[in-house]
């Protein structure tokens, strides 16, 4: 059933799949409490207008919910139209320097969109992209997400020991990797790094590869543009060095993911429980009482 929602969604006009998602955001915003009340405690950590930001959230959320069928399983050039390097320059710079590169996207705007993208330039001919992610909890569901989501130029690696070492050899091969860097990790893969101002539970993942491989690292967002004209994806190379100290190393991309949720912010999905803390894992630091 959910292959066949999948496949139908696909053979929709972009615009009309967005609209939709829309609206089925709009609902699940009004007709779930806690959904509303995570959203809000979220957007106000980050110094947001709640009030007039919080209903278009949602909504771009439900958008995101639904057009990652279309990014899927769409015939690639009716992709590769959509997709608009904004920061084609950043990104052929990156490209042309060498080293391998790590490639941090997070819950931000059309996500699946820049693997994709990504997958359909000539460069990935040579250099393809390895992205790390998780397996869905139903197994049912794994041949869909694997299957929809490799392709040429496009390589999954499971988020599992297997996967960190599919990473380290593309790595090693000065190739591509891929990172969704906002997703909470399990007690022994993460360290508490402050994320708009309050300890988050963080990846140490993509600091270790970046250090052990001397690897350029870059933020991406693949901004969602109105009318079903594409998404523009935007890159940012990262600011500070990373020093090898997982704490240190969190924190510096934590705050890049910052910036770059600041410049979209009705785009990032912020639902998502980004504070939970992981079974086992160490309680968070005690935050500074206010002197205000």
């Amino acid at each position: 059933m959910l292959l066949l929602t999948f496949k139908l969604l696909s053979r929709l006009p972009l615009g009309l799949v967005q609209a939709l998602g829309g609206v089925l955001g709009r609902i699940v915003y009004w007709s779930s409490a806690s959904y509303r009340r995570r959203l809000h405690e979220n957007m106000a950590q980050a110094g947001l207008d709640v009030e007039q930001l919080a209903v278009d959230a949602a909504a771009e959320a439900g958008k995101q919910s639904l057009e990652t069928a279309w990014v899927w399983l769409r015939p690639r050039a009716d992709l590769a139209a959509k997709v608009h390097w904004a920061d084609e320059a950043v990104l052929r710079h990156a490209l042309a320097d060498g080293r391998p590169v790590v490639m941090l996207t997070p819950h931000l705007g059309s996500f699946e969109a820049i693997a994709q993208g990504y997958a359909l330039r000539p460069e990935a001919r040579a250099r393809p992209m390895t992205a790390l992610y998780r397996r869905p909890r139903k197994d049912v569901l794994l041949p869909l997400v694997e299957n929809a989501r490799a392709k040429e130029g496009l390589k999954l690696a499971p988020a599992d020991m297997r996967g960190v070492r599919m990473l380290m050899r593309a790595l090693k091969q000065r190739e591509v990797v891929g990172i969704l860097p906002d997703q909470v990790p399990a007690a022994g893969d993460g360290v508490w790094a402050p994320f708009f101002g309050r300890p988050a539970f963080t990846m140490v993942l993509p600091g270790k590869l970046a250090a052990s491989a001397d690897a350029l690292v870059l933020v991406f967002a693949a901004e969602r543009l109105p009318g079903g004209r594409g998404f523009n994806v935007h890159i940012e190379p990262l600011e500070g060095a990373l020093v090898g100290e997982p704490e240190a190393d969190a924190a510096t991309i934590n705050a890049a993911i910052e910036r770059m949720v600041l410049r979209f912010p009705t785009q990032y999905l912020w639902a998502y429980n980004r504070y939970k803390k992981p079974a086992n894992a160490p309680e968070p630091p005690v935050e500074p009482a206010s002197t205000g």
